[in-house]
């Protein structure tokens, strides 16, 4: 979203938000003024739909001409109280995760709504969600932060070979995002003899004890198969764009994804795909065209198309170069933030096109 925002300019854009932490750091750099915000407790717990009665004052103080929810929660909160405000409300629905009766009809209180895929857009519609209210928009990617460039250092970071094959996993590490079928992906391949390593890029947030046990899994997994030696981790990490360069391969084994924003940075970037046919997947990359998509929990096939990526250089190259001209004909952030201009214009109460 903050890749959006500063393309742009037709609006005088503010963000409600805790003013205390990278978020809010990063969104100054850009010259939005910051409004101290919050739905969560210091605990990060959400808060009651009550205390969006903290928003009352800041409306008044602040007025704005449209009040926009950048999540699904916020959309929910925000709905609640659509009615009561004098001014639009809009929403983005960034997640597929089944709700209560309750919290789709709060969402749907809100005046419209943007969903990040069709594939999200007809998950809630299904759900309940009015069809009318909604409208997908895509997410971009800058196209010159993510470009094709030559390998860096990584490989000598990590005591490796330079000859040394990276197959990079980037995400969250939780049960949706699939870092379990790694292990089971990697004893399918001749790891000692292609010099295959698997690199995993994220950390775990969740305090769940099912989250610590999956994450604890990814790493018996490989201990099991004598494959230690081939899996790192690389942690948190604020150089993506110059890693995607360093993989020969991103393979991204999600269960659930409404819109990857890593497939659109590895597709930016040069990097073959080999990702499960799940959520709004297929609505950034095709199969065998741009990307080599296989079913979820699939090892056997993502294994089989992770072997042809790394063996036959032509189709890479192609599968590679096909990506990135998707991403120049439909995915570049300039396109989105004129998508989403448009539509908060559409929402307002009065036309603000230029005479």
């Amino acid at each position: 979203m903050l890749s959006v925002l500063k393309q742009i300019n037709q609006f005088e854009i503010s963000a409600w938000l805790p003013t205390n932490g990278p978020l809010a750091d990063k969104v100054q750099e850009l010259n939005i003024p910051v409004i101290n915000y919050s739905t969560h407790t210091l605990d990060g717990k959400l808060k009651p739909p009550e205390a969006l009665e903290e928003l009352r004052p800041l409306l008044k103080q602040h007025s704005p001409d449209l009040l926009h929810a950048n999540s699904l929660s916020m959309s929910r909160l925000l709905g609640a109280i659509a009615d009561e405000l004098s001014i639009p409300t809009t929403g983005h629905l960034r997640d597929i995760m089944k709700l209560s009766r309750k919290a789709i009809n709060d969402v749907n209180q809100n005046q419209k709504l943007i969903a990040v895929s069709q594939a999200t857009a007809d998950f809630h519609i299904q759900q309940g969600l009015s069809p009318d209210k909604v409208s997908v928009i895509h997410n971009g990617v800058d196209l010159d932060q993510f470009q094709p460039r030559e390998k860096g250092p990584l490989r000598q970071e990590l005591g490796l070979l330079d000859s040394a094959i990276l197959i990079g996993t980037v995400g969250q590490i939780c049960l949706r995002k699939g870092h379990d079928l790694l292990p089971k992906v990697a004893t399918q391949l001749d790891c000692e003899g292609n010099h295959i390593h698997f690199c995993l890029v994220g950390e775990r947030y969740s305090t769940k004890q099912e989250s610590i046990d999956f994450d604890a899994a990814i790493d018996t997994g490989y201990e099991s198969l004598g494959l230690s030696s081939h899996a790192h981790r690389l942690g948190f990490r604020d150089d993506i764009p110059l890693l995607l360069n360093e993989f020969d391969l991103l393979f991204h084994p999600a269960r659930q994804e409404p819109l990857g924003r890593v497939l659109l940075e590895a597709a930016a970037s040069g990097c073959p795909i080999v990702a499960t046919n799940i959520g709004g997947t297929s609505e950034i990359v095709e199969h065998n065209q741009s990307a080599l998509l296989f079913p979820v929990d699939d090892a056997e096939t993502a294994a089989q198309h992770i072997q042809r990526v790394l063996t036959d250089a032509d189709f890479s190259k192609k599968l590679a170069s096909a990506a990135r001209h998707r991403m120049k004909d439909h995915f570049q952030v300039n396109q989105a933030a004129e998508r989403l201009a448009e539509f908060w214009k559409s929402q307002l109460l009065y036309d603000i096109t230029p005479n």
